[in-house]
């Protein structure tokens, strides 16, 4: 254990060490670097912003310039097919020398009359843009400008207008428009992979930023109000404008929804042609601490690496020699906490009533079984008495005799119980238990096992009642068989016909006295035999002939039978019958 120690206080060391010198360096840098960070920000925002406004203001001269074309305004006042042609080659001039996405000329009421994407899926050719506001701006403001997502196109642009009056007149008889490409704007800017910048107008859609995913959705939390001028406009297509989840945080800072915390700094663009449009420099507090990070790691990682060696070579060699006694009891403490587990699975899975009490006879565990099979929850029987979940005969039995002998002997076994079940329900069940007792002899665990009996119990005694009722039965019936018995024997007795009993191999099994007068013999003598040997032949053939069609047909049949006697032939009528058994005729 001693080696243990001096293990854990030399690596405690040595880890205090490198991160109180880190901490102190990182803590006397970590407020400059931020500053310098937010004066860089700032810098960087202005050379953004300025380069930004330089983009969007490029084609507004040049709007005007091509307004003054005298192809547009002949195309304007005698529209045909010359003039046609001839406005979309100053167009389509235009398009290729500013690299732009569109040149296209509208008339009066916002129609399309020529573009230089005339042969394009996408062409604006008899498409009406009145709604645009460059359109209606520009007969009251010249040029008008704006930023919008092309409704037919689906794609960002900045658009410029300007009015063509028909000379000597002034209200303009159309306009013409440039679109200039906002991807085109953005690859210009040359942003830097480890900032966000985000153009937002004055509602807070984002238009322009080098995060695709957050393009057409809303800095801030916004009101519905808000969200139906914004669908009304049609500038950002048709929604649904999702709140990226930025939250505005004191001195310059936000927080986006997933936590990350963000320097920010902001600015206005071109507030005379773009009133109210923002630009957003967004950095990471996380960048920035990896800015710091990076060149501490520089300086201080050999310094660490080396305290770390000369540290752990110590630690090394004192780690050998506790090595062994460390194995060793985490070998114990694994034997000890799985031999634990498998007591306790044993405990709760087993398929058995298993119970503890204490000294004062409470419930300190019992098995998942022994709840189930009562009808409770654990936290329902834990620290209750167990006496209180058996019946008033059984609590008297356990207290006046169990508990006492048990907490004497240590042991008890099948002892007979009767438990309540939660739902008013008894069980009989057989209890046996023993105690473990300390060096002193004192109690210190005990253990029950309780195995339900309620269906044995029952069954024993539906067979003990069977029994009796069988007994009973059979009692009654010998005394009635002995009754029939001397009915059917007086019967047979004392009755002037002749009765005989065969079996089917014509064997007698029985004759009356009658019988035995007629034919000079006695019952016992003639029991087995058959006609032939106890009769004349002629008399056994009218026997045995009538015995077989009873038989064969299983009916009962009327006979004459000559039987010779003393006195001459007599003629019987005979009647004879089949007689059954459970399953079949037996005689």
């Amino acid at each position: 254990m001693k080696l243990r120690s001096i293990l854990l206080v030399l690596s405690l060391l040595a880890v205090l060490s490198a991160y109180t010198g880190g901490y102190l360096y990182y803590s006397s840098i970590k407020d400059f670097a931020l500053k310098e960070a937010e004066r860089q920000a700032v810098v960087r925002l202005e050379l953004i912003t300025k380069n930004l406004s330089s983009f969007l203001s490029e084609n507004i001269k040049v709007v005007k310039a091509l307004a003054g074309m005298n192809e547009l305004l002949e195309m304007l006042i005698r529209p045909g097919t010359q003039s046609q042609r001839k406005a979309n080659e100053i167009l389509d001039l235009y398009k290729a020398a500013l690299q732009v996405d569109v040149c296209y000329l509208m008339d009066y009421k916002g129609t399309t009359v020529a573009s230089s994407n005339r042969n394009a899926p996408d062409s604006f050719v008899g498409k009406n843009f009145a709604f645009r506001p460059y359109f209606q701006e520009a007969f009251h403001k010249a040029p008008a400008t704006y930023l919008a997502l092309g409704v037919a196109s689906g794609k960002r642009g900045a658009y410029y207008s300007y009015p063509i009056f028909e000379k000597g007149e002034d209200i303009p008889i159309g306009l013409v428009v440039i679109k200039g490409s906002i991807e085109l704007i953005e690859k210009e800017l040359s942003l830097l992979k480890e900032e966000i910048v985000l153009v937002a107008d004055p509602h807070g859609v984002v238009f322009i930023s080098n995060v695709s995913d957050w393009l057409y959705k809303v800095i801030w939390k916004i009101s519905s109000e808000d969200r139906e001028k914004i669908a009304k406009s049609r500038q950002f297509g048709s929604g649904p404008w999702e709140w990226i989840g930025m939250k505005p945080k004191e001195d310059n800072y936000t927080v986006d929804e997933s936590g990350v915390i963000y320097q920010m700094q902001k600015s206005y663009v071109d507030s005379e042609n773009y009133p109210g449009w923002q630009v957003i420099h967004l950095r990471s507090l996380k960048a920035i601490s990896k800015s710091i990070s990076d060149p501490l790691f520089k300086i201080i990682g050999p310094l660490v690496l080396t305290l770390c060696i000369l540290v752990g070579a110590s630690v090394f060699f004192l780690y050998r020699k506790a090595s062994l006694e460390i194995s060793q009891r985490k070998s114990v403490e694994k034997a000890l906490r799985e031999s634990e587990e498998r007591y306790r699975s044993l405990y709760h899975n087993t398929p058995a009533m298993l119970h503890s009490i204490d000294l004062s006879g409470r419930l300190v565990s019992v098995s998942d079984y022994w709840a189930e099979a009562l009808g409770y929850k654990r936290n329902e029987v834990i620290g209750k008495k167990l006496t209180e979940f058996l019946t008033r005969e059984s609590r008297r039995y356990a207290e006046q005799t169990v508990f006492p002998d048990f907490f004497k002997n240590g042991f008890c076994k099948d002892v007979s119980y009767q438990f309540i079940k939660k739902n008013g329900e008894k069980i009989d069940i057989l209890l046996s238990a023993i105690a473990e007792r300390d060096s002193e002899g004192r109690i210190v665990r005990t253990l029950a096992v309780s195995i339900d009996v309620t269906e044995r119990k029952r069954a024993e005694d539906a067979l003990k009642t069977a029994k009796e009722e069988l007994s009973r039965y059979s009692r009654d019936l010998e005394r009635q068989v002995e009754i029939r018995t001397g009915e059917i024997s007086s019967i047979l007795k004392y009755t002037p016909a002749v009765v005989y009993i065969k079996d089917v191999e014509g064997r007698y099994l029985l004759v009356n006295s009658r019988f035995e007068e007629l034919y000079k013999v006695e019952n016992d003598k003639v029991r087995g035999k058959t006609d032939y040997e106890i009769l004349p032949k002629e008399v056994a053939d009218q026997f045995c002939t009538n015995d077989l069609k009873v038989l064969a047909e299983k009916r009962s049949f009327q006979n004459e039978e000559h039987i010779p006697q003393n006195n001459g032939i007599h003629t019987y009528l005979s009647v004879k019958f089949p007689v059954y058994d459970e399953s079949s005729v037996y005689g």
